[in-house]
């Protein structure tokens, strides 16, 4: 009898009694929950879209985005950086910086403070404003990361955050070199009290 042109693929014999295991296998090791264990890398990315995502529709409700908060962010942590400044810490060129800001401004959330001196690079500082809209983005964040910290210990999400610290910290030095990463990689949402 002819065999159909369609056959199913045979199961190769595994290793026998005294067969060296496969490479990168541990000896008697099967497909088993340690072999489909996903890597951290894809893990911090899964885990950051949600949080992107879940974010991102708060503050398009409110007419703002995530550039706006990293701005706030970093100028309530480093008052009177320029616009160029600015646009390193966030990662991002002058250009959509410089656009950012001008969203803010018109917002009454920062003010340009030109020094005395012809030529001189304009400071940027959050408003009274700023400082309030940085309290309304903190709980936006806090009420977005909840649901997805639930079943976490204090203890385990204090460890998490450390560790999270420490990746970003790595990142920054693996992009930049030996210069120094900003203090505190994730710009702060908390506004600053003044002194």
């Amino acid at each position: 009898m002819r065999q159909s042109p369609v056959e199913h693929p045979r199961t190769p014999p595994g290793p026998g009694p005294g067969s060296a295991p496969r490479p990168g296998s541990a000896p008697g090791a099967g497909p088993g929950p340690a072999a489909m264990t996903p890597r951290t890398g894809m893990l911090l990315l899964t885990a950051g879209r949600l949080m992107r995502e879940e974010i991102d529709g708060a503050l398009g409700a409110r007419g703002l985005s995530l550039r706006h908060v990293s701005a706030l962010g970093h100028l309530s942590r480093e008052p009177g950086l320029s616009c160029s400044a600015l646009a390193r810490r966030a990662g991002i060129t002058a250009q959509s910086m410089q656009a950012t800001v001008r969203q803010l401004e018109k917002a009454g959330a920062v003010a340009r403070e030109s020094p005395a001196g012809r030529g001189r690079t304009a400071e940027l500082r959050v408003t009274a404003r700023g400082r309030e809209l940085l309290g309304e983005l903190d709980g936006v964040v806090r009420a977005a990361e909840e649901p997805l910290l639930a079943g976490l210990s204090q203890e385990q999400r204090a460890a998490l955050a450390g560790g999270l610290r420490q990746v970003l910290a790595n990142g920054w030095r693996a992009r930049h070199g030996d210069e120094s990463p900003p203090v505190h990689p994730p710009p702060p949402l908390a506004p600053t009290r003044d002194p």
